[in-house]
């Protein structure tokens, strides 16, 4: 009578299951530690109306807050009264060049400053209006002298008798400065100000007229 011959599997098996269990008890405690909390973003101290306590805020409620408060504050409202001012003078000096200019890379300059800066002028006197300013209060009481890149008058009276090379000359060097005045108040109005729509519109100004500056400088 044969016996049959039982395999010897079934310690095997169980301790395959035994290692199995503790890897998993490994992996187990592995993830708790990898589940810990995040570390919380950077905060912003917001101070207090007066006689309330300081706020802490994250780094994205300071940033909302500052959007949904841009009230604008002096320094917007005279870079647009100041600017509408500015600009008007740029248009005034590439009036001039039709018929006086000799060179076409110029002419066409002029009718890009132009084409650029005319709905600018539009824009700031619509912020204006918005914010309870009349178009009649652009610019008062900031005289010529104090608005950077501003060509003097007997600078004008010059570019109106100038003609051919001597105008384009006269021309590209004035609306440098000019360019480069108004540079200077859109970096000054964006450190300064607090209303986003005059920085979305200083940008612009920062951008276009350092592309133009470079434009011109090639032409002299």
């Amino acid at each position: 009578m044969h016996h049959r011959r039982v395999p010897r599997l079934s310690a095997v098996a169980a301790g395959l299951t035994a290692l199995a269990v503790l890897g998993l008890v490994g992996c187990d405690s592995g993830d708790d530690d990898a589940k810990s909390p995040p570390a919380s973003g950077p905060s912003v101290i917001a101070p207090g109306a007066p006689g309330e306590e300081n706020r802490t805020l994250s780094a994205q409620e300071a940033e909302q807050e500052r959007k949904e408060d841009d009230s604008p504050n002096a320094a917007d409202v005279s870079y647009a009264q100041m600017m509408i001012q500015h600009h008007t003078q740029a248009l005034e000096m590439t009036e001039l060049v039709p018929g006086r200019a000799e060179s076409p890379k110029v002419v066409k300059l002029a009718e890009r400053i132009a084409a650029s800066q005319k709905p600018e002028i539009g824009a700031m006197k619509g912020w204006l209006r918005t914010h309870g300013r009349t178009e009649a209060d652009a610019g008062r009481g900031h005289d010529h002298a104090t608005m950077p890149g501003m060509a003097t008058e007997a600078q004008l009276r010059q570019l109106r008798a100038a003609e051919g090379k001597a105008f384009d000359q006269l021309f590209l060097t004035l609306m440098i400065t000019h360019h480069q005045g108004a540079i200077t108040m859109a970096t000054d109005v964006k450190g300064q100000g607090n209303n986003i729509r005059i920085e979305e519109m200083a940008d612009d100004v920062v951008a276009q007229q350092t592309s133009e500056i470079n434009r011109m400088r090639d032409l002299l």
